[in-house]
């Protein structure tokens, strides 16, 4: 009896316990202290690092005194912060390796500006920077550091001023080879009549004949003398669809002005359809390249002819009635800049003011150094001249040289382009260093390639009214 009312309860409490574990779930016991549980982890948001922009915004003008200093902008396109490795690595002019900048930077999302410098001072010189992020590249430029401190020394042969006086004295006389003067009457006006002139110029070679060489002159109708404007042009694009520019007269006459072209170039290689209608025929370039013309013969080479033609030029304006030759000027850009300084250095008669801009043929041996043009077309044309007896050569073309030559009455305002890959600023500076005149400016344009200053015009104006008698 005992042992069935034993068992009537185990079985009534194994089924009391099955209720109980079918109704709510039975504790789970407290882990061990050495059970790993898992970790709730935020979702990382992945990081591009080239996923930037980099800008170097102008500083300074890009001139600097000994250190120079460069602010660049990153801009971070993530969504958090990142890090950036800066490079700025800095060559000279001629491409030598000066030192490099290095730095880690952190970048907020969003934009934020570094500013660099280099540990030592860097010598006087144009030099170039490329900037780069995360290996990203960014802005590459040109910047100066003390450039009054470059020497570009003067490096003329002993016979360079009598090579000039006996050049000129092959140039023929205005009265026995009379300029001739034929009006354009479509640009005409009451107050400047503007007419086609025709001069001779030195020969091509000592035994060759006289060259004719144009420009079209302005000239006041007042009765009244006026200041002398020379305007002198750019390395010709000889494109034969380019008409030659004309000047037209004004209402009012503030200069007497010549628009004057170098032999084979501009007016003196257009055909007739190309100029404003002046009852003429064609007009042919017979020097082909003219850098490469004659190139090693000082008695024959382009630029000797050129620069005299400039000089006759100038000896053609001082013979007209209305022009005042103690108020003479010049204005020029590339081609055109070194005739500025070329005929202030050769002419009869002191320049009171010019201006050249982004000038050409400075400083030779520095210049082929620099850029592949013309240093390409010299050493084409070289012959069997070594590079020393070249540069002897050209010495004598030199605006280096020649600027030695210009009167301590000449004030000068040059403009150079700190980017430009055709004239860079070291030929630009090297006859402005060279000048005995203590009024003169060298004006550097931060961003300028091979082009004018916005402001040329009226800047130029400015500066010849300031220097007017």
């Amino acid at each position: 009896m005992k042992k069935r009312v034993f068992l009537l309860f185990a079985v009534v409490g194994l089924m009391a316990a099955q209720i109980v574990s079918c109704g709510e779930p039975m504790p789970t016991p407290p882990p061990s202290d050495d059970t790993e549980q898992p970790e709730d982890k935020p979702e990382e948001t992945p990081v591009d690092k080239k996923n930037i922009k980099i800008s170097v915004p102008v500083k300074d003008n890009w001139i600097f005194d000994g250190k120079p200093s460069f602010d660049i902008t990153i801009e971070n396109l993530n969504e958090v912060e990142m890090e950036a490795k800066v490079k700025i690595k800095i060559t000279t002019d001629t491409k030598k390796t000066v030192t490099t900048i290095e730095q880690t930077v952190s970048v907020p999302a969003g934009k934020k500006t570094f500013t660099f410098t280099t540990e030592e001072n860097l010598a006087p010189n144009f030099y170039r920077a490329s900037c780069s992020a995360n290996g990203k590249s960014g802005r590459n430029f040109y910047f100066g550091v003390n450039p009054e401190g470059i020497v570009s020394a003067p490096d003329m042969q002993p016979d360079f001023n009598e090579y000039w006086e006996n050049a000129k004295a092959t140039l023929p006389s205005l009265t026995e080879y009379e300029p001739v003067l034929t009006e354009i009457k479509s640009k005409s006006t009451s107050a400047e009549k503007v007419y086609l002139v025709e001069l001779k110029s030195t020969p091509d070679s000592p035994n060759g004949e006289y060259v004719t060489v144009r420009g079209y002159y302005v000239e006041p109708q007042d009765g009244e003398k006026h200041p002398v404007l020379m305007h002198f042009y750019g390395y010709d694009d000889q494109n034969p669809t380019s008409k030659a520019s004309c000047p037209s007269g004004g209402s009012k006459a503030d200069y007497a002005e010549f628009y004057f072209s170098i032999r084979g170039q501009m007016l003196n290689n257009r055909k007739a359809s190309l100029r404003e209608p002046d009852g003429l025929g064609d007009f042919v370039n017979i020097y082909g390249d003219w850098f490469a013309y004659n190139f090693g013969n000082l008695d024959g080479y382009y630029y000797r002819g050129a620069f005299l033609d400039c000089v006759q030029a100038v000896r053609f304006m001082a013979s007209r009635p209305t022009s005042d030759m103690s108020n003479l000027f010049a204005e020029g850009s590339s081609q055109g800049g070194a005739l500025c300084y070329a005929t202030a250095a050769l002419s009869d008669y002191p320049f009171s003011a010019i201006t050249p801009n982004v000038a050409f043929l400075g400083d030779f041996p520095d210049y082929f150094q620099i850029v592949s043009w013309p240093a390409n077309t010299a050493k084409a044309n070289q012959g069997s001249m070594t590079d020393e007896e070249m540069y002897r050569f050209l010495s004598y073309f030199d605006t280096k040289n020649l600027a030695t030559l210009i009167s301590e009455q000449t004030a000068v305002w040059a403009t150079a382009g700190l980017q430009d890959g055709t004239c860079p600023p070291h030929t630009n500076l090297a006859p402005f260093s060279n000048l005995s005149t203590t009024d003169k400016q060298m004006n550097y344009y931060a961003e300028m390639t091979h082009d004018y200053p916005k402001s040329w015009s009226s800047d130029i104006n400015k500066w010849f009214k300031n220097h007017t008698k």
